[in-house]
């Protein structure tokens, strides 16, 4: 997650008063929100979103800035359901 969001890019709309927030490092993986910290939590969610389809299609995890992108399970809690996390 960390290695795409440094490649993030955050512009303001151009017809809205909004900030667009792009992961270029993921065709069609972007998002908007009223300010930068939301559009950054946002496209943290984007991203998911974007990467678990993947997975769910068949497909590798992308290279990003030479990372190999990896899924793993958090650790179980005692009465909680296990969460999925994306590393790099």
């Amino acid at each position: 997650m960390a290695e795409i969001l440094k490649n993030a890019v955050y512009e303001k709309g151009e017809q809205l008063d909004v900030i667009v927030a792009d992961a270029p490092d993921l065709p069609g993986c972007l998002t908007q929100a009223a300010t930068f910290e939301e559009a950054r939590e946002n496209l943290v969610d984007a991203i998911e979103v974007w990467l678990m389809s993947g997975l769910r299609s068949g497909e590798d995890p992308p290279m990003v800035n030479g990372c190999c992108l990896a899924i793993t399970a958090a650790p179980r809690r005692p009465g909680h359901a296990s969460k999925t996390r994306i590393k790099a």
